[in-house]
């Protein structure tokens, strides 16, 4: 229905899924809809009370066709009633094509046969001690590495909800955020994130993180349940870009992951940091995880000032990776691209491969079983 969705919007989506037939029906809800719909997409005011109880009215009296409702001046009372009278779906206006897609990509594979996925597929949580130690790019790097090597799917989910930038660092924009995924609820788990999700020319598909502030506490502990059960299913690999807190959810993320990656800074500050993260970890019964410490940025002046071996006695354990300072990552960056592309062959090309190696290897025995 007009809008609920412009134009433009509406062929995208309809590109999206060209299985089925998008039919405009007009500004008005049509008191008899025409036969052969399946769905119908109308657009309802939650400040009118009028326009709420016919649309709840209309909900009722179809219920053979499913109802998204796109609803603008949202409010979680209407939402819930809409949702009780059966509409399907209930998306806040203005509705992104992203989440729209998410919704429709859910209800038409509804009866469809779902892959379980195994369950030994692999989720990596990659945490910060401290700001700008440069988490972020390593991960994305690492995971286009990985995906290029062909041992499985591999995705990158950008859990930073106030400043996530993944999707930048490979100039990935408009895509399935992650607050199209919050909006899913936990009907996430049944969304078939490998085909939704922006895939990058290297094969590496990119979960990108809010395209507006977030508060953090806008996700659940539910939520992450959901969605980590969905990345599981649909990747071999996934790797989780985490914001520098710890909240329930962020907790639970790490409870559900495989391996804990700790990337830091060589400095005195950062080293302290580190030793307070990994005292979280300890309390928090995380120590039985695999836990992968990772040195980053190192430069010889960095190393005159504190040297590797005084920070690793401090920490009471070595690092299990340090890699080198290389200005061709910031151009990489900059310019959202691969390392591989700025310049082959560099210290800093084979460190990554060594911490490809090292998320690799379950991936490869769990391809052999």
């Amino acid at each position: 229905m007009d809008g609920a969705l412009g134009d433009s919007g509406l062929h995208m989506v309809a590109g999206l899924f060209p299985h089925a037939a998008f039919v405009p029906l007009g500004a008005e809800w049509p008191s008899t809809p025409p036969p052969g719909l399946d769905f119908i997409i109308a657009a309802v005011d939650g400040g009118s009370a009028t326009e709420v109880e016919a649309a709840r009215a209309r909900i009722l009296a179809t219920r053979h066709i499913g109802i998204i409702v796109v609803l603008r001046q949202a409010d979680v009372i209407t939402t819930r009633q809409l949702i009780r009278d059966g509409a399907v779906d209930v998306l806040p206006a203005p509705v992104s094509e992203a989440a729209l897609a998410l919704s429709l990509e859910r209800l038409l594979g509804v009866g469809e046969a779902r892959p379980q996925g195994k369950r030994d597929n692999q989720v990596v949580a990659v945490i910060k001690a401290g700001g700008g130690v440069g988490a972020t790019a390593l991960t994305v790097q690492v995971g286009a590495i990985l995906a290029g090597r062909r041992a499985g799917d591999v995705c990158v989910a950008d859990l930073d909800l106030q400043f996530g930038c993944a999707g930048l660092y490979l100039d990935i924009h408009d895509a399935v955020s992650l607050t199209d995924c919050m909006a899913a609820g936990g009907e996430i788990a049944d969304v078939p994130l490998g085909a939704a999700l922006a895939r990058h020319a290297n094969g590496l598909r990119v979960l990108v993180g809010p395209r507006e502030v977030t508060p953090l506490e806008a996700l659940s502990s539910k939520q992450i349940d959901a969605l980590l059960a969905g990345l599981r299913r649909d990747f071999a690999l996934t790797l989780l870009d985490m914001p520098s807190v710890w909240t329930a959810w962020t907790n639970r993320a790490l409870q559900l992951a495989d391996r804990i990656v700790v990337v830091t800074a060589l400095s005195v500050p950062h080293i302290h940091l580190l030793r307070r993260q990994l005292a979280v970890i300890a309390k928090q019964g995380l120590s039985d995880r695999p836990l992968t410490l990772v040195l980053n940025a190192v430069s010889p002046e960095q190393t005159a000032a504190l040297s590797v071996r005084a920070a690793e006695h401090a920490l009471g354990r070595p690092f299990d990776l340090c890699l080198p300072q290389d200005g061709a990552m910031d151009v990489a960056v900059n310019q959202g691209v691969e390392l591989s592309s700025i310049r082959r062959g560099t210290r800093l090309e084979k460190a990554l491969g060594q911490f490809a190696d090292i998320l690799h290897a379950p991936m490869r025995l769990t391809a052999e079983s």
